[in-house]
């Protein structure tokens, strides 16, 4: 028994498994995990909730989480997402996607979602790599990146520019709060926790589509230490992709933005 005298300040949410992770070390992914558990306890929403996993480096992600999660094919997470919502519309619907998953074998499905202003939320991890699968250039890995599919860097001249996804979806009519956060700091992860909770009280509102971008670190397919993989973030991937707001409905009445 805990004297009386201590305060408990950090401990597991109770939206979580008591079991250990498979992320590697200094993966973000893990954050971006305990961030969920936590908005959607302070909301009162755990019982209501229901996640879809992609395919992907979360896609074990059901086993950290205690409530409902579906399983999508690669880059349907938001197709089945839609057909949850609607089947059952009082429940708090969100996806959990990675930047191979969404941002391309998943780019129909997301931008379908966003534009019918589908009344789901996606969280959205972009570590600038197909993490799962080795390591290889997915659509947001930065110009001159390497990867194990690009192993003399991104060559924009064959191979194209990366996506802004968040720049991108701000732009569909049916989507309410689009914004871009990143985890490679305790500043910004506190920045990144309101986020889903604002995009979470906008399904909550039925206002449409919310996404919260989140900039993650991997630092197994970079090849560095958790701490350089961190400093490469800020230094490479913040330029590129600015966090910010992109699209926020007036009508989101949150102090969290």
């Amino acid at each position: 028994m805990l004297d009386q005298d201590v305060k408990i300040v950090y401990q597991r949410p109770a939206g979580f498994e008591d079991r250990s992770t498979h992320y590697c070390p200094g993966c973000t992914h893990g954050v971006a995990h305990r961030l969920i558990a936590e908005v959607l306890e302070e909301m009162g929403e755990l019982g209501n909730a229901i996640g879809v996993a992609p395919v992907g480096c979360a896609v074990f992600a059901y086993n950290y989480f205690n409530f409902d999660f579906a399983e999508s094919p690669h880059g349907r997470a938001p197709a089945m997402a839609t057909g949850i919502k609607r089947t059952l519309p009082d429940k708090m619907v969100f996806t959990y996607q990675g930047d191979g998953d969404l941002a391309s074998i998943g780019m129909a499905e997301i931008v379908a979602a966003a534009a019918r202003g589908e009344q789901i939320t996606t969280i959205f991890i972009n570590n600038t790599n197909y993490g799962m699968t080795g390591g290889q250039m997915a659509p947001t890995t930065l110009p001159g990146q390497k990867t194990t599919s690009s192993p003399l860097g991104r060559d924009v001249e064959r191979q194209g520019y990366p996506i802004r996804v968040a720049e991108f979806m701000s732009a569909l009519d049916g989507a309410a709060y689009v914004v871009r956060r990143s985890l490679h700091d305790p500043r910004n992860i506190r920045m990144a926790k309101k986020a889903i909770r604002t995009a979470f009280e906008a399904q909550r509102q039925g206002l449409g589509f919310s996404m919260v971008e989140l900039l993650s670190t991997c630092p197994t397919n970079w090849g560095m230490s958790p701490a350089a993989a961190r400093e490469w973030l800020e230094d490479h991937m913040l330029p590129y992709y600015p966090v910010g707001d992109y699209k926020v409905l007036e009508a989101i009445q949150m102090g969290g933005k």
